[in-house]
């Protein structure tokens, strides 16, 4: 299972691709989470190891899917 930063390189080369931008937000409060943007849209992911199924909702959420 990929952790959450090669799950984000992965995902800025694909918005590149496409031609979005990708913002990731790191140690806005507590925890270990880390926001993400693209274009309009906004989610937030976990720190550690990413599931198949945890990365197919971000990538929906993100609309990249």
């Amino acid at each position: 299972m990929p952790t959450r930063d090669q799950f984000l390189r992965a995902l800025r080369k694909e918005g590149r691709k496409k031609g979005f931008s990708l913002f990731i937000e790191y140690g806005q409060g507590k925890g270990s989470h880390a926001k993400v943007r693209i274009g309009n849209r906004r989610t937030v992911v976990k720190d550690g190891e990413l599931s198949p199924l945890y990365i197919s909702f971000v990538r929906k959420q993100l609309g990249l899917k």
